[in-house]
């Protein structure tokens, strides 16, 4: 895998998460770590500052987050097709940003939901 493939790769769930998170720090992300018994009160002094850019961060996370995706359904697809002696990326990378895309998802849906 190339090193601009995997920098993409990184940054488009990195940023993702971030922009979820930043989205869901006002009001849905408090409320879950509260559900889950982990306290939410550093939340307090980063709420004031992110709550005006809520819908941008709404935005850039859906889209970073969609970028995310369609490039992992390109790697599978590309490792399906790879022989098998090739290297066509690590099976373990994939995993990884699976997982990711499925944690900033989880925060803009709460974001979405609550907001």
């Amino acid at each position: 895998m190339s090193s601009l493939g995997s920098w993409w790769n990184g940054l488009a769930t990195g940023g993702g998460i971030f922009a979820a998170f930043g989205a869901a720090a006002c009001c849905a992300l408090p409320l879950g770590l509260a559900s889950a018994g982990l306290g939410s009160a550093w939340l307090g002094s980063v709420s004031p500052v992110l709550a005006p850019y809520r819908t941008p961060l709404l935005i850039l996370a859906s889209v970073l987050l969609l970028a995310a995706a369609l490039r992992l359904i390109w790697q599978f697809q590309k490792a399906r097709v790879c022989p098998t002696d090739a290297t066509c990326g690590s099976s373990s990378y994939r995993v990884l940003t699976a997982a990711g895309i499925a944690i900033g998802a989880a925060l803009l849906m709460g974001a979405f939901l609550y907001g």
